[in-house]
This record gives C-alpha cells, sequence and structure tokens, in this order.
C-alpha cells in the first residue's frame, strides 16, 4: 500500500507541473493570438460586440475603442493601439492573476473558447477528435501490442532458427520507417492507383453517423489504411522488445531447472517466462496508451482524419492557446493515469514490487 501511496503522491505533483508548464509554455510563444482572432472579425462586428468577445476570452476593458475598420492590433506587449491618435492604452494584468484564473477554470471543468473553432468550447472541440482519435489508434495499438508480444514470445523460444533470422530483421527494417512515409505509400497505391480505400474522412460523408450497420462497415472500411500504417510500424518495437526480455527470463535458473524436470512446455513458456518477461512491455504499454491521445498527427493528416492530432496541428497553426492547453493537459493526464493504472498492475503481477 505504501507504494500506491507514494506512486500516487508522485503523479499528484507531477499533474500540478504539467498544470503550471501547460499555462506557461504557449505564452513563451512568438505570435499575438488576440490579433488573429480579432482579425477573423474585421469590419464584421460593432464595438459592442467586440467588447463582448474581449471579456468572453478574458481580456481585460481598454477605453477608448477604435474603429475596427481602422488597424486594431493587440501587440506583444497586450495593449491595445490606437494608430489613428498614436496612443496605447495599458491593458495587460498580471500572469499571477491571469495563472490563478486559469487554476480555478480548470477546477470547474472549463477549458475556455477555442478560437480557432469560436464560438465553440475547447471541451467540444476536443471531444470530436477525441473519439476517433481513441478508436483509430486505440484499436491500433492494442492490435500491434498484441501481435508483438505473442510473435516475440515464440521468437525468443525457437530463437536462432529459420523464423527468427527472416521475421526478426524484416519487422525492424520496416518498422524503422516513419509513419508518414508508410501512409504516403498506401495512400498512393490502394488509395489513388487502385482505388480500392477510401482516401480521406473517417466516414462516408453521404452518411449521419449512427449506430448503424451501414455506418460502423463504413467507419471500419475508412479506418483500414491509417490502422495498418500504426500497425505495420509499431508492431517491430514491441516484438523486438518482447523477444529480447524473454531471452534474458529464458537464462534464468528457475527456466533451466524447469525444463530440465520436464516441465510442460505451453506452460512454461507462458505461465512463467512470458509472465515476467512482461513487465517491461506493460509498462511501455502504459505509455503509449496515454501517448494515443496526442493521435499519430502525420498519419492523420495524410488520410484527413479528424482525430486529435489534427487538431493539435490546427491549433499550433492558429495560435490558439486555449485548444493547445486543453489538448497538451488531455495528453498529460491520460499519460499520467495510465502509469499509475499499469503501476497497479505491476504491483499485481511482481510481488518483488511489494516488498
Amino acid at each position: 500500500m505504501s507504494y500506491i501511496v507514494r506512486r500516487f503522491f508522485f503523479y499528484l505533483l507531477a499533474g500540478f507541473m504539467a498544470i503550471s508548464l501547460n499555462f506557461f509554455i504557449p505564452r513563451l510563444m512568438p505570435g499575438d493570438p488576440a490579433s488573429i482572432m480579432f482579425a477573423q472579425f474585421r469590419g464584421k462586428m460593432k464595438i459592442e460586440q467586440l467588447q463582448a468577445l474581449k471579456q468572453t476570452f478574458g481580456f481585460p476593458e481598454a477605453e477608448p475603442f477604435v474603429d475596427l475598420n481602422e488597424n486594431l492590433k493587440w501587440d506583444s506587449n497586450e495593449q491595445f493601439t490606437d494608430w489613428n491618435n498614436n496612443q496605447k492604452y495599458d491593458s495587460k494584468p498580471s500572469s499571477l492573476e491571469n495563472y490563478i484564473s486559469y487554476i480555478k477554470s480548470l477546477f470547474r471543468g472549463d477549458l475556455g473558447i477555442s478560437i480557432s473553432h469560436f464560438p465553440q468550447k475547447v471541451t467540444e472541440v476536443i471531444s470530436t477528435g477525441l473519439y476517433w482519435t481513441l478508436f483509430l489508434a486505440g484499436i491500433s495499438l492494442i492490435i500491434s501490442f498484441i501481435l508483438g508480444t505473442v510473435i516475440g514470445i515464440y521468437l525468443a523460444w525457437y530463437r536462432d532458427q529459420k523464423l527468427d533470422s527472416i521475421l526478426l530483421p524484416s519487422l525492424s527494417f520496416l518498422g524503422a520507417f516513419p509513419y508518414f512515409w508508410i501512409a504516403m505509400f498506401l495512400l498512393y497505391y490502394f488509395g489513388f492507383k487502385l482505388d480500392v480505400f477510401p482516401i480521406r474522412h473517417a466516414y462516408d460523408q453521404a452518411l449521419m453517423p449512427s449506430f448503424s450497420f451501414k455506418f460502423i462497415t463504413s467507419v471500419l472500411y475508412h479506418s483500414i489504411l491509417p490502422a495498418f500504417t500504426m500497425i505495420f510500424v509499431s508492431l517491430g518495437g514491441w516484438m523486438l522488445s518482447m523477444r529480447n526480455n524473454m531471452i534474458s527470463t529464458l537464462g534464468s535458473e528457475y527456466i533451466n531447472y524447469a525444463k530440465a524436470i520436464g516441465y510442460n512446455k505451453k506452460i512454461l513458456m507462458f505461465n512463467y517466462a512470458a509472465r515476467n518477461a512482461l513487465l517491461p512491455n506493460i509498462t511501455g504499454f502504459g505509455m503509449a496508451l496515454g501517448f494515443i491521445l496526442s493521435g499519430a498527427l502525420m498519419t492523420e493528416m495524410i488520410f484527413s482524419y479528424p482525430g486529435q492530432g489534427y487538431l493539435l496541428l490546427q491549433a499550433v497553426r492558429a495560435q490558439d492557446f486555449p485548444l493547445l492547453q486543453g489538448i497538451f493537459l488531455t495528453i498529460t493526464f491520460s499519460v499520467l493515469v495510465s502509469n499509475f493504472i499499469v503501476d497497479i498492475i505491476i504491483l499485481i503481477l511482481d510481488p518483488r514490487v511489494r516488498k
């Protein structure tokens, strides 16, 4: 129990540090998100509407107002500049005030309003991509982990045989290719040239999202190429990791003793050797499980798949601080929670940790 308590407080501290970094790092980026946001509405809004927009995003008031048809700018010092009168009006709140307001909003579950998807809330924008990323990256991760682990177990048990000498270098070589290269090849060959798979979107745009058989099959059909890309590239890593861990475990004295007394091969392979060799892979799986919320950025871009990675790219391009913070916060806590769950699983599987 003391181990779990220590890990809990460690992740609690890590979460607090992540929240703080999540607030300060985007504000150190060059550029001016307010100018980008206000420029979208130049000539389309009345001054009263602009003031309401400023209050919505938490920008303090600045008087007097300037004409929206003239040059309106929120400069790097966070001041309104009236270029007609060459006057600046200081309206910069302290970083501490902003930070406290940010923490209070988090406890209310309020991540703010997205600049690039105005007037949608950040939580609404994130949820639209979260489901697709969880489906695509989550299923791909689980399949690649199971396949890689099982293949790694057999390659370690029958090491230095023909299958091991062929499969190991082949998957290791192909796994070295980046996601986007494999994705572009599959998209060109199977999408454009052979025209057997769709080249964009998560489902047929003529369909309405529902639990109908037609919609579900469309989702599965559209996910084949991006999912295969992610499985194909990550499979070699899981396989190689499990094989190496398994070989190290097979050299243990208790394994050699069990072999000498004629212990059942399958029970020895899976119940003893594989179980102990699996612990490092479970830790890696927990890390990977947390990071799937970031999405496979390049894969989602290439296949125009509406996941978290594509939203992250849009947020960076638009300097959408609220959306950036929301996505990073989601990724951070998914990693922390996943690792805490993995710590509990390891505690159950490995009695040595309890001591």
